[in-house]
């Protein structure tokens, strides 16, 4: 039986784990309860106004019946509103509010320390790398994904 240091699942997940950790560590450290899913859901919002709750799951390939809970937390905090489309009656337009582009303001630098932390003990050529892989594993197997990512669609004025 190989090593589990073998396999790159087992690397990813234990990658996962620590990416997750120091991301809590900086926002607590930042003085926010923010988690990287609503981190990134609240970046895709502020990017992109008005884009439905099934767009921003794909957008940050995140399982669309679950979204709904990220949402409804980021709404609790007064990060995000939530409104009606006029387009789709089925469907609900999400903006980012005045606190919640305080906040993305607020946190950026936890956001660029803990991305540093993630990768210490890499040189910066190494990180380069590392992400110019994980990009390249992660385009690549997209499709295997329970919530792949979904390219946003350039909205109609």
């Amino acid at each position: 039986m190989k090593d589990l240091n073998d396999k790159p699942g087992h690397l990813a997940r234990r990658f996962q784990q620590i990416a997750v950790a120091v991301f809590h560590t900086e926002m607590e450290g930042a003085g926010f309860d923010l988690t990287p899913v609503q981190y990134a859901a609240l970046a895709a919002i502020a990017a992109r106004p008005g884009l439905d709750q099934a767009t921003l799951a794909g957008t940050i390939a995140y399982d669309r019946t679950t979204i709904t809970g990220v949402i409804d937390r980021l709404t609790q905090k007064g990060l995000v509103v939530r409104t009606p489309s006029p387009r789709d009656r089925r469907a609900h337009e999400l903006s980012i509010t005045t606190a919640g582009e305080k906040t993305l303001l607020q946190i950026e630098p936890a956001v660029q320390a803990a991305q540093r932390s993630m990768m210490r003990g890499l040189t910066a050529a190494e990180a380069n790398e590392l992400m110019r892989l994980l990009r390249k594993a992660i385009d690549a197997g997209n499709e295997l994904s329970r919530a792949p990512m979904r390219a946003m669609a350039a909205t109609k004025s």
